[in-house]
């Protein structure tokens, strides 16, 4: 399970990103993740609490936005979701597209009082 060891990478930037910014109490951590990455939001989810104990994240929560997978078809031009469509163009019926989204892992957000 990769996701524990980018989960406690990302815990290490919310620290720092603290530190630098002065922040005392952070309340929640905010991630984006694409539904085509290789992390999984559940495993994340379930990761979360080993890698804040005993930091100062430690009594933050964990939110979590999925970013669809969206292609761009090189035929008609259409955009439209992948997973939704079996990664095929709903319009004109072909597999030829270019990947626009759904790949990404970002800190979105950190919000603290």
């Amino acid at each position: 399970m990769h996701e524990l060891g980018v989960v406690i990478e990302v815990v290490k930037t919310v620290e720092r990103v603290a530190l630098e910014q002065n922040l005392t109490t952070i309340d929640t951590v905010v991630l984006q993740i694409g539904e085509l990455s290789s992390m999984i939001p559940k495993y994340v989810e379930q990761c979360y609490p080993a890698a804040i104990d005993g930091t100062i994240l430690e009594n933050t929560k964990l939110e979590i936005e999925i970013l669809p997978g969206n292609a761009l078809c090189k035929d008609c031009k259409k955009v439209f979701r992948l997973l939704e469509h079996h990664h095929q163009c709903p319009i004109c019926n072909t597999r030829n597209w270019e990947l626009l989204s759904g790949r990404e892992f970002f800190i979105k957000e950190i919000v603290a009082y």
